[in-house]
């Protein structure tokens, strides 16, 4: 009976999006108002109206303040995309011809950069962009487009990841470590997928270019482990795709002094973006001022918030400063923000106060010792099925995190395995797999005014949730058979 209550909602929610006829704000708050009912009915059970008392008290703040952290830059991040949107007519280039150079750089390097500084699609939407620009439209950019979200671990600032190293009882660096790892068998996957993408494109790659391109993705997946490893996560695939692309614009392009200026200043706030985060993290004196300033941290399980070291303070100061300079009206800005952002702040709300409940409750721990009971160790092996479902159906990381987590880490526990490597699976996953969410691919197709039926789409997308899934069944079978 306990068991089968501690299922009902989180197979409500999962019902309900695979329906295809509930948004997921819809399912967030019925998988919500089912796992409150459940909570309490099971505390009931054994501790009484104070237990239940007791156990919305604690839980219902701690999950509305990790929520805050999330909405902070959901809002935010809205708001500064909206805002070099105001910049219309800055840095608008004409088309170009589809090198396999310029396709790797847009597909792996730009839109990775702007899906990890501001998220949410963003990233999608600005790769279909400079791929038309490169005569790239239909089925073939809706696909290569599709590798801007192949770093969203630390997409809008890794604040799923957050929530779900949170959850898992690991600081954000601690998580985004293991992530990396995973990442290097993901994205070597994705490559080789992206060759055959690029050759049926039109843009094929010869061998010499392959060698490039496996060259710079090296470089690129050593530099986001350092960054998670020296810095903090915000910024560990802002800034080294930032700092790659800076690179890559000099040797391909060789650019004289006034393209260079051309571009910097079409670029020039996510340059100041970058700069800003990059400087608060690795400025030692600045890091050390800025990080206890007005502090807040009134859960001890759950991360502080700095307003003025916060990301969201950063994306807000740096918007209104677009908006100003733009002389766009700045409260007409606020507004498509806000009607931007409401409802992804309002899933993110309901999911992480949901994943709260399940942990406060007992109810993770009952999922976790029936699944042990069902399978034994083998019932690890689900994982990386729950996380990839997950990811497919919220297309949110911080969503899946908040949904799952919970669950996993208790079964990683149950079962004696390390719940740090499964927390790593379990966001590098479902994080990656949000790629493939219907929220995604129909946002390409509208965009490129497809008329493919979603049948079609998917036979050719599908290879893609490959990558994520075969490092996410070996790293658990590794962990099955070794600890």
């Amino acid at each position: 009976m306990t068991t089968t209550l501690a299922l009902l909602p989180l197979l409500l929610v999962l019902g309900l999006l695979a329906s295809g006829r509930a948004s997921a704000l819809a399912a967030g708050l019925a998988g919500l108002a089912a796992t409150l009912a459940a909570s309490a009915t099971l505390v009931m059970g054994t501790g009484g109206p104070d237990a239940v008392a007791g156990l919305f008290r604690r839980e219902v703040p701690a999950g509305l303040w990790l929520s805050w952290h999330v909405i902070a830059i959901v809002v935010t991040g809205v708001f500064f995309h909206r805002a070099t949107l105001a910049r219309a007519g800055t840095g608008g280039e004409g088309a170009r011809a589809p090198t396999p150079r310029r396709l790797f750089a847009v597909c792996f390097l730009l839109a990775p950069f702007a899906e990890s500084v501001t998220g949410f699609g963003v990233g999608y939407i600005i790769a279909l962009a400079a791929l038309r620009r490169l005569g790239i439209g239909g089925l073939p950019a809706l696909l290569l487009g599709l590798y801007s979200q192949s770093l969203v671990p630390w997409g809008a600032l890794a604040i799923g990841t957050t929530v779900g190293a949170t959850l898992a009882g690991l600081t954000p660096n601690e998580l985004g470590l293991l992530c990396a790892l995973l990442q290097i068998p993901i994205h070597a996957l994705y490559l080789a997928l992206y060759w055959r993408f690029a050759r049926e494109a039109g843009v094929p790659v010869p061998v010499l270019q392959k060698l490039d391109d496996v060259a710079w993705t090296t470089a690129l997946l050593g530099l986001v482990w350092l960054a998670n490893y020296a810095s903090d996560i915000e910024i560990a695939a802002a800034a080294p795709t930032a700092f790659l692309l800076a690179l890559r614009f000099w040797r391909d392009e060789r650019p004289d002094l006034a393209h260079a200026r051309a571009t910097l200043g079409a670029s020039a706030p996510y340059v100041a973006l970058t700069l800003a985060l990059c400087a608060t993290r690795l400025v030692t004196p600045l890091r050390d001022l800025l990080k206890p300033l007005w502090s807040m941290k009134p859960f001890d399980n759950q991360p502080a918030f700095a307003p003025f070291y916060a990301p969201g303070f950063w994306l807000l100061s740096i918007g209104i400063a677009v908006v100003l300079i733009a002389r766009t009206p700045l409260m007409r800005i606020a507004s498509e923000a806000a009607r931007g952002a409401w409802r992804a702040s309002a899933v993110t709300l309901a999911f992480v106060v949901m994943a709260e409940f399940y942990v406060g409750s007992g109810m993770a721990t009952a999922i976790a010792e029936a699944l042990r009971g069902v399978a034994g160790r083998g019932a690890a092996l689900g994982v990386p099925l729950f996380a990839a479902t997950g990811g497919f159906l919220t297309g949110s990381g911080a969503a899946a995190n908040a949904m799952l987590m919970p669950m996993e880490i208790a079964l990683a526990r149950t079962l004696a395995l390390d719940p740090a490597w499964i927390a790593a699976v379990q966001a590098s996953v479902t994080a990656n797999l949000t790629m493939l969410s219907p929220i995604r691919v129909s946002m390409g197709a509208a965009i490129l005014a497809l008329s493919t039926s979603d049948a079609v789409l998917y036979r050719r997308a599908w290879p893609l949730a490959l990558p994520s899934l075969v490092t996410g069944f070996a790293a658990v079978a590794v962990l099955l058979a070794y600890d």
